[in-house]
């Protein structure tokens, strides 16, 4: 369960929530230009984008939960249980596996326009990276300054299709969220007014009463039409770190406390982490359950012409700042 924004504020920013019951050794990690990435079935690629992102590294290869490419294209794997779909080898096709799609498409495409003609031709293979780590059910979030898309990979094969929302979350498929969102267009930031009967003369009685109806549950349906509300009716000033602020606050809207989410085996599940990326620099911002004091890592100071990973572990116990 995850949720995934993007955020234009004079920079543009791209980022998720990630809810996990478990941690999966991730850290931030960015691969310089030099780093060789090799793929099950289409070339590696020696020279491409410089990308940074949070990952876990296995055998020194980075398997990208989500990530931000050096020319400012982001994109996200969410979790896509009972709807994932991936198939053997298709003739003609180019042939990748999931834990290897955030790199083969951020290593050599600038925009989303290159992003969306690269993936036209895309199957996506059933291959684990090894046999301990088997494949996550995804769909994945591609956005850059331009645009939003979502790419699915269903039975019926796989699907682009155009997010005018820049939100993603999990089940069910993204043609679901584009009828479901109609429910809510009563929603609205302002002070409502005298709707009901005019006759009746009937006033508010407080503030935010224009967005009653908007979902508060943890679901995945409820988290998209809460995190859209947030994120387009959003004010912050676009000076300093206040976009980087307001980008956190969005997210915190639609985050999970620990033990208001139990899965089926009993286990709490939580916002392990919240990101915020902003594109146009290269910078990575988290936070960590544990740590709720903003972190920050930068490919602005980091020499992107090497050929090794710069590995950079999470922060994840509290800061307090003493003022006394």
């Amino acid at each position: 369960m995850c949720t995934c924004i993007t955020y234009e504020n004079g920079d543009f920013y791209f980022g998720r929530n990630l809810d996990l019951e478990y941690h999966f050794g991730e850290q931030v990690v960015i691969t310089p230009r030099n780093y060789s990435f090799r793929f099950c079935r289409e070339p590696q690629l020696s020279n491409h984008y410089a990308m940074i992102g949070m990952a876990s590294v296995e055998k020194e290869y980075p398997l990208y939960a989500e990530a931000v490419n050096e020319k400012g294209l982001g994109m996200a794997g969410l979790n896509f249980p009972e709807n994932a779909c991936y198939v053997p080898e298709q003739p003609g096709k180019k042939n990748v596996t999931p834990w290897e799609l955030i790199p083969w498409v951020l290593g050599q495409c600038a925009n989303l326009t290159e992003a969306r003609n690269l993936l036209g031709m895309v199957s996506l293979l059933h291959v684990p990276f090894a046999e301990a780590l088997p494949l996550a059910p995804l769909h994945w979030m591609l956005a850059d300054r331009s645009g939003c898309l979502v790419l699915e990979a269903d039975r019926e094969g796989v699907h682009l299709y155009d997010n005018p929302f820049g939100v993603l979350t999990n089940n069910p498929p993204f043609p679901y969220y584009l009828e479901h969102m109609r429910n809510y267009v009563n929603l609205r930031a302002e002070f409502p007014g005298e709707g009901f009967a005019r006759e009746l003369n009937l006033s508010p009685f407080g503030q935010g009463m224009g967005a009653m109806g908007l979902p508060g549950d943890f679901s995945p349906a409820s988290r998209f039409v809460k995190a859209a509300f947030l994120k387009w009716n959003s004010q912050a000033s676009g000076e300093g770190l206040a976009p980087v602020s307001q980008f956190f606050h969005i997210l915190e809207g639609v985050a999970m406390v620990r033990g208001s989410v139990i899965t089926p085996e009993g286990v709490p599940d939580v916002t392990t982490y919240s990101c915020c990326v902003n594109a146009d620099r290269g910078i990575y911002y988290y936070k960590t359950y544990d740590n709720s004091q903003i972190q920050a890592v930068s490919m602005e100071r980091e020499a992107l012409d090497g050929m090794n990973l710069r590995k950079f572990p999470l922060v994840t116990g509290q800061k307090i700042n003493w003022q006394n």
